[in-house]
């Protein structure tokens, strides 16, 4: 992130002025319209936005008929990565966020003033803005059945024969017919190696013989099992050998991608139960060999359950192996829990045990779906803990669903205007990224895991990359519950982020009970010896002098003497300015002897007008032109800096100036009260 804001000295100037003035005697002559309403709280506040301040912005309902359908999504982005963008600039977006309950100082009265500091997101491209907005889609068995192009026989994941270049768009086609050119979208899917066979039982690999101990267990002893992995949760595996299943249970979370469906497994562990269910110890497993390149599984009929069934399973009394079942009913999700009810059932409910993370996505609230798996506990005396298999909304699970050796892919896919295609320079990560970069299994990153791993990522991922090569990394970000992208850029070393933010300050003014940006500024530079503040203007006058004038008149140095600068270096008399007594020095007699060339015949009120005319229109507009190059004119509003100063003429006074900003960075003299009669 970029910082535009320190200025030292002369940005504090901008923050305290308000405070400093005179408000009455000035406000009344010279801010026209500012007029000080009695019995009321008029404050000069300073204000940087919260992160709960964007994400309010972004709700607040008259920005969102501001920002219409049209930029709805850019709105979002505001509140979701807490910066302003040129499409939705703080200008037009803040001014209700002000006026609401939501901002601290809401009770503020006309004439107040809040400096307002915020990100701005500036010159990012396009396509990230986009990539910001997308939402993520997972494809569901419905569209596997479509890809598949059967009911039956289907698998839940792409293969080589159903690519994710062919299948994906036409998925996307049909879920999002309104697409507009420039949409993205994030799709999650499954994706095996190998084409599935359908109708067919696993063969072994030569030697391979399963076991057939599952079907004679005794507890506390040892067995070593043959067979094949048939379901996984986030707390183990079911192993299927020819007597029978059961459930390996292992404690902790597993790394599922360790165990996929179909593999054959030898392992040798104690035998254990929880809960009317046996178990194999998987914390005490004495070895286990896993052959990830078995066959497709293909699952035999489960038994289907009525409510009435489940109520006398959850009734035994022994220990059973894991009982392969198919359960209809409406998802009931209580916190971590996530149950099955189904009509006729007066006690029993199924429970997803410890269910994958895509799993999860389909068991939402309410849903109404068909669950297989296997049956392998009973929990509270009612819940059937089930290992899930499979998940169908509507009618019955198909007995013939291949079920493969798949690992979880993400991939951003891209509208342009006609079909969807996969950008080649949009990195999607999935869910199983983000937990080999974390070490854990959430699925996403939080902004300050991303900060640290994703440069890393795209130096393993492309190794190969030259200087100015660019990516879009998008990913689940759990700061925002949200999918986020990014821009990296590769220097020729590193990749580095191009967030293209700057934290800028806008102040903001309350008049006629509505809030308006106005940048404009009140600087109030004090006289007398030792303020810093004004002899960063008034020595930068005295430069300004010294380059523009003395130079072309022959000056060498600024500490010369020659032409109107002093040889002290810190005052002239060109239009007066001292950055040791920090005032404008007024004395016609010391400015003819300091250049009598300059003032030759003049009289002294003469002298005087001239080194006024010349402060007003040349010197200052100069310094502040060096001084506040950022200062830029804004559409409806009159943008001023109004300097209060100090004079001497053998006196000292007080005087207020003002310019007008007219085009970036040109200030333009509006008036000063020196000039009153």
């Amino acid at each position: 992130m970029k910082n535009h804001i320190a200025k030292s000295l002369i940005a504090g100037a901008a923050v305290l002025a308000l405070a400093a003035c005179d408000y009455n005697s000035w406000n009344e002559d010279y801010l026209d319209g500012f007029e000080t309403p009695d019995n009321t709280d008029v404050k000069t506040v300073e204000y940087t936005l919260t992160a709960a301040d964007y994400a309010a912005v972004a709700a607040n309902k008259t920005n969102a008929a501001l920002a219409g359908d049209a930029l709805k999504d850019q709105l979002a982005n505001v509140g979701k990565l807490h910066r302003f963008t040129d499409e939705i600039p703080a200008a037009d977006y803040m001014p209700a966020f002000l006026a609401s309950t939501s901002f601290p100082y809401f009770s503020l009265s006309d004439g107040s003033a809040v400096k307002l500091t915020f990100n701005v997101a500036d010159a990012l491209p396009e396509e990230l803005e986009k990539l910001n907005a997308t939402e993520a889609y997972t494809l569901t068995t419905e569209d596997y059945q479509t890809i598949w192009d059967s009911e039956e026989d289907y698998a839940d994941a792409l293969a080589p024969s159903h690519t994710p270049e062919v299948a994906i768009p036409a998925v996307l086609a049909g879920k999002y017919p309104d697409a507009e050119l420039g949409d993205y979208v994030v799709v999650n899917y499954n994706w095996s190696e190998t084409d599935p066979v359908f109708n067919a039982q696993p063969t072994p690999d030569p030697g391979f013989e399963p076991t057939a101990v599952l079907g004679s267990l005794e507890m506390d002893q040892t067995v070593t099992v043959r067979g094949w992995i048939t379901g996984v949760c986030e707390r183990g595996y079911i192993v299927t050998d020819a007597s029978g299943s059961v459930f390996a249970y292992y404690g902790g979370g597993i790394d599922i991608a360790t165990y996929p469906i179909g593999a054959e497994i030898e392992v040798t562990a104690p035998v254990s139960s929880y809960n009317k269910g046996w178990q194999l110890d998987g914390s005490k497993v004495i070895s286990e060999t896993v052959n990830k390149n078995g066959e497709p599984y293909t699952y035999p009929a489960p038994e289907v359950l009525t409510g009435s069934k489940m109520d006398e399973l959850i009734t035994r009394a022994d220990n059973e192996l894991a009982m392969y079942v198919q359960m209809t009913g409406t998802v009931a999700v209580s916190g971590n829990n996530i149950n099955i009810v189904v009509e006729g059932a007066e006690e029993a409910k199924g429970s997803a045990y410890f269910s994958t993370e895509a799993q999860k996505e389909m068991l939402t609230d309410r849903a109404k779906v068909t669950v297989t798996g296997y049956f392998i506990a009973v929990a509270g005396t009612r819940y059937m803990n089930t290992v899930v298999t499979d998940i169908k909304t509507g009618a019955a699970a198909p007995a013939r669903v291949a079920q493969l050796a798949s690992t979880g892919k993400a991939q951003a896919y891209y509208f342009n205007g006609t079909r969807w295609s996969k950008p080649n320079n949009v990195t999607a990560l999935s869910a199983a990224q983000c937990n080999e970069i974390t070490g854990k299994t959430y699925g996403n990153l939080t902004k300050a895991q991303a900060d640290y791993a994703l440069p890393i990522f795209l130096k393993q991922t492309f190794p190969y990359a030259q200087a100015g090569n660019q990516q879009f990394i998008v990913f689940n970000c759990n700061d925002v519950k949200a999918y986020v992208g990014r821009q990296y850029i590769f220097d020729g070393a590193e990749w580095a982020e191009n967030d293209g933010i700057e934290e800028t300050t806008l102040q903001f003014v309350r008049q006629g009970g509505s809030w308006k940006a106005d940048p404009s500024v009140v600087l109030v530079l004090p006289s007398g010896k030792g303020q810093e503040l004004s002899a960063t203007y008034y020595q930068a006058c005295t430069d300004w002098v010294y380059e523009n004038i003395d130079v072309p008149l022959g000056s060498t140095s600024i500490t010369s003497g020659f032409g109107y600068v002093t040889s002290f270096g810190n005052n002239e008399y060109y239009s007066g300015t001292s950055a040791y007594q920090n005032n404008v020095d007024l004395r016609a007699d010391k400015a003819a002897a300091q250049y009598p060339e300059g003032y030759a015949g003049m009289s002294d009120a003469e002298i005087v007008a001239l080194m006024k005319k010349r402060f007003e229109t040349e010197v200052m507009p100069g310094v502040l032109a060096k001084l506040h190059p950022e200062a830029a004119p804004m559409e409806g509003v009159q943008v001023t800096y109004t300097i209060t100063f100090g004079t001497y003429d053998g006196s000292n006074h007080t005087e207020t100036i003002r310019f007008e900003v007219t085009a970036p960075g040109t200030f333009t003299f509006l008036d000063c009260t020196w000039n009153e009669e």
